[in-house]
């Protein structure tokens, strides 16, 4: 033992196999940490001034006490909640203050009354309404497109502008005037939640920290140096309707950046995971607790994430600049009933608005930015530039240029591939480049012999481990997805226990197998050099879709090669400490003789050595052969008794000089070569690997680690959405590689203790991976609940939407009451994607009041009454055009399907649609409609088809020719009270603890 511990940094097993694996569980345990705790409320409850925790967390509680989406008696009480909110802020913090209940202020009477140097202004927006139509999607990969989806939407959003110190004093919006040219900035949350969901994360928490922002922002002292515009909007959840009304508003023209704040999770830690460009990315760098990667941004701009949030509204309409926050798991909760207090905490409060309030400091403070230049469809990228950023730990945020990345990636291509071979270079002039030397000629008395040097030995090595290695944790990948594809849904970290137990064992058991046969003091080096060889390969692609792509989520392969070139370029330079081949030839040829004690001295370092040569040294001189793979044969010389190979895997050998033959040189004392390593490896310093290694593993495996969670929290609960069951274990597996890379060129020094207590762990998690029920109470699954009425037949169908595999949607379904003795039909969802849909007669609903059961009357009889309609043909019109009258009760949602694509519609009252809302060349076959009113008439005029002849009689037979099929569906969404919708109710009570409901679509019933 004292001989093992003699140094404690020495490249032998007890070390190697200690301070690696304490570094790795150091960095794991900060990786996880930080990840998975979220940052501590303050105990002190105003912690920035103007700012209440208590308040917030009160807000918040009633704002989610109930579901609330827009087309709910609830949204509008919580809407007037906020308003009498906003008074209680503004009438503490400020001595005047207007609340604009006009049209924008243009009317005169009211205009005249209003103070110009009013701090804050509060509009009650009921009047912006908006138009628009969206393309179809591609067909089959090809350049057409299925006809659109057209959205007629009328606003109530809540506007407050809190003026800015170098805003003027003049009230900009009345009359059409311009705003000032330096802008403001936009902070955003949406105020209507789900019709399953009680909306405390998406977007209550968004709402109560804008609350205290204008808290803070209105507070003495704290005026910002540009104005606020802080949008509370009514909407989101139904096609971003809210922030779209909002670009019908004057305060709309005013923002130059914006920040979202958002929610798709239930509690947690807010992550910034999208951003327009470096110089607004900056503005975060203030958030006390930052967690934010660049790649989640590059999985939107590449079309990877198809959902959508006001981010999109902001930059392609309004041409601003800006960030998206978010809260981003758990996504079992989001947009079900546990997305509620009981759910999310005040420190999930506490981290949003501690990055908030600082980042709308740095945005409205520093200098101002201009806006994206809109022309056409879409803005155009304008000012700003691409930005890479990441955090560290949650403490620190790295941002900088993209093109910086870029340069930084075409500097490491060009300059490390020099360095090496500048050093290669020269350690062959000096005579101890060892790599790829098999023999070296030494001449004497008798001619030339070959010594050999076995160089080639550990060449192949790290390829061989890391195939094995890789090709299992895939291959767990794929066995897991296909025994039981779920089980990441509510148990990640036992799938990445598997996978990183299986690769290090597989990794270890093949590099000392490889060792044991082949034993190296190269493998190292060759290790290092097998990985720059691939991450220069890598780093290729890297840079080149860095450059066409603007992709800037690879950052970490460029900081992880940079890693392994640095490492490399150490481990190259060790050989400068091994003696010169031709000197080491000399000692030990056996026809040579032997120099004088000067010239050993002056040819063999004398630093710190390591074990003796073994017998293989002695038949070097009988081995003429060049063949790297024959580099010992059995001599006269050699005892029939003699054993020279390691009888396990991490041993160490020491010999007495005595024993070590005629050719043993003079001052082989002490030295120490270890076990069956080449002779010549003695004189190689003991200590550089652990810096190699510290290279190789702090900077790229916190960079990957970081990453690898972070998209581990986005993805292991995506397949109850339609997503692939696939991508979560792949994407593990991907970065269990990555991570564990760093540790291949040292693990064949390991001792077994690590690799099988590791083994033990991974036959664990394998078993429970494979046996295990993948969902849980606290990680449900998700089906999706809707249900629909023939208003003319009485029948009503209600439909479960969920994953296709296992026969857990049939087991939900069965387990409900009503469905006993019913054929429940099962079949590809219509309406998401890669999802089946079961469907049986459910409980008649009573969205409408209907007659009680005491009168006898079957509910269905009075279903005709729900939604009354009229379509009639303009008069005088020579075209293909209808007007189409549709009334819901006790509704204000309603749309129009259609069997014919229509090329133009309009709503009577309508704001005219912007060029670029238009409906597409492929006309649109669905018209969504939305009125701030309940109970309110819509008059919808479409167009269809070529217009008809000149003539009347001819246009009425053309008309006929091209008539327009299709129906009228009106939505109700409020299950607030039980007994509303019998059906929701049932499927809530019945469903197994271990299922989850959320919405199909808009209405929860469809008639």
């Amino acid at each position: 033992m004292k001989t093992r511990l003699s140094n404690p940094i020495a490249f032998t097993p007890l070390p190697v196999t200690i301070i690696s694996s304490l570094v790795y569980v150091a960095l794991f345990a900060a990786l996880l940490t930080t990840h998975l705790l979220v940052p501590s409320a303050p105990t002190n409850r105003t912690p920035i001034a103007g700012v209440s925790l208590a308040e917030a967390w009160q807000d918040l509680q009633y704002i989610s006490g109930k579901f609330h989406p827009y087309n709910s008696r609830r949204n509008d009480e919580t809407r007037d909640w906020l308003l009498r909110r906003l008074d209680q802020i503004l009438a503490t913090n400020t001595k005047s203050w207007m609340f604009d209940r006009s049209k924008y202020l243009h009317d005169a009477q009211f205009r005249a009354s209003i103070a110009s140097q009013s701090p804050a202004v509060v509009f009650s927006d009921v009047t912006s309404n908006i138009t628009f139509s969206q393309e179809g999607k591609k067909n089959n990969g090809t350049a057409a497109r299925d006809p659109g989806l057209s959205v007629y939407f009328e606003g109530t959003n809540i506007i407050v502008y809190v003026r800015g110190s170098e805003d003027g004093n003049q009230d900009w919006w009345i009359g059409g005037q311009d705003p000032p040219e330096r802008g403001g900035v936009l902070v955003n949350a949406h105020y209507d939640s789900v019709s399953t969901g009680y909306g405390a994360t998406d977007d209550g928490v968004g709402v109560v920290t804008i609350l205290q922002i204008i808290k803070h922002f209105t507070a003495e002292g704290h005026q910002p140096k540009r104005g606020i515009v802080a949008l509370l909007n009514n909407g989101e959840e139904d096609y971003l309707n809210g922030a779209r009304a909002f670009s019908q508003h004057p305060m709309s023209k005013f923002p130059h950046t914006f920040l979202n704040l958002e929610g798709a999770g239930a509690g947690g830690r807010a992550a910034m995971f999208r951003s327009t460009d470096t110089q607004v990315t900056k503005a975060y760098e203030n958030s006390k607790y930052p967690f934010a990667s660049v790649l989640s941004g590059d999985a939107f701009k590449r079309g990877i994430v198809r959902s959508q949030t006001d981010y999109l509204v902001f930059t392609e309409s309004l041409g601003l600049r800006g960030l998206d926050v978010a809260f981003i798991e758990p996504r079992s909760r989001y947009h079900t009933d546990q997305d509620d207090t009981k759910h999310t905490s005040i420190d999930s409060i506490w981290h949003m608005l501690s990055a908030a309030i600082p980042t709308m400091n740095a945005l409205t403070s520093g200098s101002p930015l201009k806006k994206r230049e809109t022309s056409g469809e879409k803005s155009n990228a304008g000012p700003g530039t691409d930005a890479v950023w990441f955090d560290l730990f949650g403490q620190i945020l790295a941002v900088f240029e993209l093109h910086t990345l870029f340069a930084v990636s075409v500097t490491l291509l060009v300059v490390a591939p020099i360095i090496l071979i500048i050093i290669s270079v020269v350690l062959s002039r000096v005579d101890k480049y060892y790599i790829f030397s098999r023999n070296k000629q030494v001449q004497h008395d008798h001619g030339i012999e070959l010594v050999s040097l076995h160089g080639w030995r550990g060449f192949f090595q790290l390829p061989i481990l890391l195939v094995l290695a890789s090709a299992a944790t895939v291959g767990l990948a794929f066995l897991v997805q296909r025994l039981n594809p779920y089980i990441v849904y509510s148990s990640p970290y036992a799938v990445w226990s598997m996978m990183l137990s299986a690769w290090v064992f597989i990794a270890w058991f093949a590099s000392c197998a490889t060792d044991f046969l082949r034993p190296s003091a190269l493998t190292r080096l060759y290790a290092l050099l097998w990985l720059f060889a691939i991450g220069w390969i890598v780093l290729v692609v890297v840079t080149i879709a860095e450059r066409r792509q603007k992709i800037a989520g690879s950052y970490f392969l460029v900081f992880d090669f940079a890693a392994v070139f640095l490492a490399t370029l150490v481990a190259l330079s060790e050989l400068f400490g091994l003696p010169k081949k031709g000197d080491y030839g000399e000692e030990v040829s056996p026809s040579v003789v032997a120099p004088a004690p000067s010239h050993r001295s002056q040819s063999i370092s004398s630093g710190q050595r390591l074990a003796q040569p073994s017998d293989e040294q002695h038949d070097t001189t009988q081995n003429g052969d060049s063949n790297a793979e024959d580099d010992e044969e059995a001599t006269e010389r050699t005892s029939l008794l003699r054993n020279d190979r390691p009888t396990t895997f991490a041993r160490y050998h020491h010999e007495d000089p005595e024993t070590n033959g005629e050719h043993a040189l003079d001052d082989r004392q002490e030295r120490k070569v270890y076990l069956g390593e080449q002779p010549w490896s003695w004189s190689l310093p003991t200590w550089p690997w652990l810096l190699q290694f510290l290279l190789l593993s702090i900077i790229p495996v916190v960079l990957i680690g970081q990453l690898a969670l972070y998209l581990t929290s986005a993805l292991y609960q995506t397949p109850a959405d339609g997503s692939s069951a696939f991508l979560p274990y792949v994407a593990i597996a991907i970065f269990t590689i990555l991570i564990l890379i760093p540790v291949s060129p040292f693990i064949h020094r390991y001792t077994y203790h690590i690799p099988i207590f590791l083994l033990l762990i991974f036959i664990g998690t394998l078993l429970y991976n494979i046996l295990a029920f993948p969902f849980s109470a606290n990680n449900r699954l998700k089906v999706y609940f809707q249900q629909h009425i023939d208003l003319d037949t009485g029948i009503n169908d209600v439909t479960l939407t969920g994953i296709k595999d296992g026969g857990y949607l049939r087991q939900i379904t069965s387990s409900l009451p009503s469905t006993a003795g019913q054929d429940i039909a099962c079949g590809e969802s219509k309406v998401r994607k890669d999802l089946m849909a079961c469907a049986w007669h459910g409980l008649p609903p009573h969205v409408v009041p209907t007659p009680p059961p005491s009168s006898g009357i079957p509910p269905q009889f009075g279903y005709a009454d729900w939604l009354s309609f009229n379509i009639s043909r303009p008069a005088n019109s020579t075209r293909n055009e209808a007007v189409i009258s549709v009334v819901g009760k006790n509704t204000r949602a309603c749309k129009i399907l259609l069997d014919t694509p229509v090329s133009d519609f309009s709503v009577q009252g309508a704001t005219p649609a912007h060029p670029s809302d238009k409906i597409p060349k492929e006309g649109t076959k669905e018209i969504r409609l939305w009125s701030r009113t309940w109970e309110k008439p819509w008059h919808v005029r479409v167009r269809w088809g070529e217009s008809a002849s000149s003539t009347l009689r001819s246009g009425f037979q053309r008309q006929r020719r091209q008539g327009l099929n299709g129906k009228v569906v009106c939505l109700w969404s409020d299950a607030n009270d039980s007994g509303v919708i019998p059906a929701l109710d049932e499927v809530w009570r019945y469903i197994p603890e271990w299922a989850a409901v959320s919405k199909t679509g808009d209405g929860l019933v469809e008639g």
